[in-house]
């Protein structure tokens, strides 16, 4: 069953920031960002609990081609997509952002 994924706003900004630095790198790349961070949700949404948990009931999915994560919070509703990081940021730095 595939659930509705639910992007809440810091993880709205993650995006829009990512694909703008890619976009700057060279056109059409943050476009290809974007696909793969779609794509990735598509495979959360159908199975949410294949990634593996990180804190509580927090997971951590690759993004496949860019160092990103997604993490999430499956539910019975949906899928709470948190923020969408760099692989080198602390998850720990998340309140101060």
């Amino acid at each position: 069953m595939t659930r509705r994924v639910i992007l809440r706003q810091r993880a709205q900004d993650d995006l829009r920031s990512a694909f703008q630095w890619y976009e700057s790198q060279r056109q059409g790349l943050g476009h290809a960002f974007l696909a793969a961070a779609e794509a990735r949700l598509e495979s959360i949404a159908e199975f949410p609990n294949a990634s593996r948990v990180v804190y509580r009931q927090i997971r951590r999915a690759v993004v496949s081609r860019f160092p990103y994560l997604i993490f999430y919070v499956p539910k019975a509703q949906g899928i709470d997509v948190l923020a969408v990081l760099h692989h080198a940021r602390n998850p720990a730095d998340w309140p101060s952002r």
